[in-house]
């Protein structure tokens, strides 16, 4: 069956498709990565001092988990409405409305690798001289980045695939094919907008996998003896 024809079938796998509206993907998968992209680094920039302000105590840590984990539970058409009045039909609504979605696992990630600093390094820094800003960006923030990395894999995965909302708006990335095609029944768009928008997910974590490999060697050499012990 020619290209042509494909089109004119409106088969779910059509390569005439991917040619005649090559621009159109590209500028939808552009438009999705800086979108998830900014929406996990403004998340994980506003989520680290919550995760601190969390830790102080168990009030503090109720009060902040409690609160992201409201977010979450906001359905996207309500959670953009309450925000439309703000920023207006623009990029800032959606990346807005991702950052708080995102706030639910990047706190508790957060929170739980900075827990997960033993006591007794802490202690041995400060007997360094180490000052709390010192303690926390040079000992505490290292050593709680395997487990900061994992909830930013997450939180990226979980981003792409919400990202696709902001097509209610006019700004959801490769939602804004899938949307109007799966009203349409427009096979070849809806299909091959999934395809990459499940792309861009494996690739971001890949990516962020090997990150994570390369800023925490540690936990390589480490995972040897444990593998080993819980096989023995």
């Amino acid at each position: 069956m020619s290209g042509q024809n494909c089109l004119v079938a409106n088969d779910w796998i059509c390569w005439d498709y991917v040619t005649s509206r090559s621009q159109e993907l590209t500028d939808a998968t552009v438009e999705h990565v800086w979108i998830t992209g900014a929406s996990v680094l403004i998340g994980l920039v506003v989520a680290v001092p919550l995760a601190l302000l969390a830790r102080r105590g168990r009030r503090w840590s109720a009060s902040v988990l409690t609160f992201t984990t409201l977010l979450y539970t906001v359905p996207s058409l309500a959670m953009f409405s309450l925000l439309l009045p703000v920023f207006g039909l623009s990029a800032a609504l959606v990346v807005t409305g991702l950052v708080l979605y995102s706030l639910t696992i990047l706190v508790r990630n957060a929170l739980a690798g900075l827990e997960a600093v033993p006591e007794e390094v802490r202690e041995a820094a400060r007997g360094m001289g180490y000052g709390p800003g010192r303690l926390l960006w040079q000992v505490e923030l290292p050593l709680a980045l395997p487990t900061l990395l994992a909830g930013v894999r997450i939180a990226t995965v979980s981003t792409v695939a919400l990202t696709t909302v902001g097509s209610i708006v006019g700004k959801g990335g490769l939602g804004n094919l899938i949307a109007p095609a799966v009203n349409s029944s427009f096979k070849a768009q809806v299909l091959t907008a999934s395809v990459l928008c499940v792309l861009l997910a494996l690739v971001a974590d890949l990516l962020l996998l090997g990150l994570q490999r390369l800023l925490t060697p540690w936990t390589r050499a480490g995972g040897r003896p444990s593998g080993r012990a819980k096989g023995a």
